[in-house]
């Protein structure tokens, strides 16, 4: 499903304005991230935590050449689904 899909589902499920759906999954989405960022989490009750994860640093290789290279430490927002959701996966 891409954005533009959701937007449409949104849209005629709350009938209305596909402009007015965008603006409120923009929003919704620009709250996610902040909350994210600041508290380092965000939980939807029956779906699932958006949390930050911690990579480590590592030794990859670039596919192409086959030359070993250095992979840095970094952060990244991961998702654990809740059981329910997963279940019915």
């Amino acid at each position: 499903m891409t954005k533009g899909d959701l937007i449409n589902v949104v849209a005629r499920a709350a009938k209305m304005s596909k402009r007015g759906a965008e603006g409120a999954i923009n929003a919704t989405f620009d709250a996610l991230a902040r909350a994210i960022k600041k508290d380092k989490r965000f939980q939807v009750p029956a779906f699932g935590t958006f949390s930050v994860r911690a990579r480590r640093a590592r030794v990859g290789r670039n596919p192409r050449t086959g030359e070993v290279i250095n992979i840095k430490a970094s952060r990244t927002v991961g998702f654990k689904p809740a059981p329910g959701l997963k279940k019915g996966l």
